[in-house]
């Protein structure tokens, strides 16, 4: 008791120093103080929910984007987000877009998310300039990125040519390396939701390095040795090629006048595209076979270490650059196939 009276005294003390002498007085500077604190704290409160995610939910997107990821990937900020159609079904060109508001002022980070589905290796060859991320090296997780687009492979248990795309909604992406980590992270978040993929796959930590586009050389074209091109007509042509060949190698062949005049493809992850069917597998070239319709004939299968491998040849307007068609193919089938260490394929 005295020593709860010594600190009613030294209150009164301090009180009286400030000019504090009477009780309305002091009832007027407790109502000014605890108005104060409120007033602080309820700044405190403003800031947290506009420069963190502090009151906002832990996954967006049907809980398929992790906040945290999303926050790693776009910086600190509120999350939210919206739904346009059914998202994770892939097809309808329905998707998420998963959103960072930050600041006093209204501003705003944000991807779109989608499920896509691939029944060929058609999606692949205009992303020469990707870093490559394979699963070997990364936990299962398989795919690619740039500084504002990546994709991720969903997990085999939910079937072949599934991948969930995530791309910046602005000019400045966030990099390859928070785009791929967070479309990984949205895939085990889809495959969750599907109620496939028994083990999550890793964040990936080892990107390849992206391809840099240079002069055709038609000694080697798309850097193999053996697949040449007739010097007369290689004048003027540029390729872009990965630096990696799986998931998905990819070269594209250009000029000036046309952005892509021919690309080539070998898919050395069978999930890159969708399981092909035998009875649509006629015999192509060597102990390739035609993946698909033979109508247009732009990509074969070959067994490559007892599994499937695909290779793709679009050919949009390249007059002169190969003798034909049919030779193009078995050149690339020959220094491809070698490249990637497969058995002879012809």
């Amino acid at each position: 008791m005295p020593e709860r009276q010594s600190k009613i005294s030294e209150v009164d003390a301090a009180l009286d120093r400030r000019g504090f002498t009477t009780w309305p007085l002091r009832v007027r500077a407790v109502v000014g103080a605890v108005t104060v604190t409120a007033v602080v704290a309820g700044v405190g409160a403003f800031l947290a929910n506009n420069l963190s995610n502090a009151f906002g939910p832990d996954a967006v997107c049907d809980g398929a984007v992790s906040a945290a990821t999303l926050n790693d990937a776009l910086g600190p900020g509120k999350v939210s987000s919206k739904k346009n159609g059914v998202w994770q079904s892939p097809s309808g060109g329905a998707f998420c877009t998963a959103e960072v508001s930050y600041g006093f002022f209204g501003n705003s980070r944000s991807v779109f998310v989608q499920v896509l589905q691939a029944d060929d290796l058609a999606p692949y060859p205009a992303n020469s300039n990707s870093q490559l991320f394979a699963a070997s090296a990364n936990g299962g997780a398989s795919g690619a990125a740039r500084s504002d687009w990546a994709w991720a492979l969903l997990p085999g248990e939910c079937g072949n040519g599934l991948r969930v795309e995530v791309k910046s909604n602005g000019d400045d992406g966030p990099g390859a390396e928070n785009l791929a980590r967070l479309a990984v992270s949205a895939a085990n978040g889809v495959a969750a939701g599907k109620g496939c993929g028994k083990t999550p796959l890793s964040a990936p930590h080892e990107l390849s390095q992206a391809g840099q586009e240079h002069d055709l050389n038609n000694a080697s074209v798309c850097g193999l040795p053996g697949f040449t091109a007739a010097s007369a007509g290689s004048k003027g042509y540029r390729e872009s090629v990965t630096t990696a060949f799986d998931p998905v190698w990819v070269c594209r062949i250009a000029t000036g006048q046309n952005p892509i005049a021919w690309s080539f493809s070998i898919g050395t992850e069978p999930r890159v595209r969708g399981p092909l069917a035998e009875k649509d597998a006629t015999p192509a070239f060597g102990r390739s076979r035609w993946a698909g319709s033979p109508i247009p004939k732009q990509e074969v299968v070959a067994t490559c270490h007892d599994k499937p491998t695909y290779f793709r040849m679009d050919t949009d307007i390249l007059q002169g650059l190969f003798p034909d068609t049919d030779e193009a193919w078995k050149q690339f089938l020959t220094a491809g196939g070698k490249a990637i260490g497969c058995e002879p394929i012809l």
